[in-house]
């Protein structure tokens, strides 16, 4: 499996971008948090692909809340590599690039319906902890927040 650094606007990422929209907006409504195309461009975003041979398996994002503190934003397999390790892989990219800026912690957002269980058990088996909300996210019945300590 590959990892690159890539543009979240390239056709490639497309419809797989569009389907992770339209499935959490599903389950969660208004309180979905993902960010778009647009959102993913922004300059304290940094958003990589995976790729197994030539077909897209997966993005995710690491987002600048400080010099200090990273979000993990827009991760996301495709439905074709569910379950052959490429969340894993992007999740464990996205902490090291976060240790090797410097950060203390990493924070997510997340949501709590059923589609969320194996992304949240992915996020516990590599350290993160529930926590409160974070930056300006509000608490809902539909997310979650959890963190992880890059310090130690």
């Amino acid at each position: 499996m590959e990892i690159r650094q890539d543009d979240p606007t390239a056709p490639y990422v497309a419809y797989l971008l569009a389907h992770h929209l339209e499935e959490l907006r599903s389950v969660m409504g208004e309180h979905a948090q993902a960010l778009d195309a647009s959102g993913l461009s922004a300059a304290s975003v940094t958003f990589w692909t995976a790729w197994q041979g030539d077909v897209l398996a997966g993005f995710g994002a690491l987002k600048q809340l400080d010099e200090t503190h990273g979000e993990v934003k827009s991760m996301r397999a495709a439905p074709t590599a569910r379950r052959s390790g490429v969340g894993r892989a992007l999740l464990h990219h996205i902490i090291a690039e976060g240790r090797k800026r410097g950060y203390q912690q990493l924070s997510l957002e997340t949501g709590t319906a059923p589609l969320h269980a194996p992304a949240i058990s992915l996020y516990r088996s590599a350290g993160f902890v529930s926590c409160e909300p974070f930056a300006d996210y509000q608490a809902s019945p539909h997310n979650q927040f959890m963190r992880l300590d890059l310090s130690k």
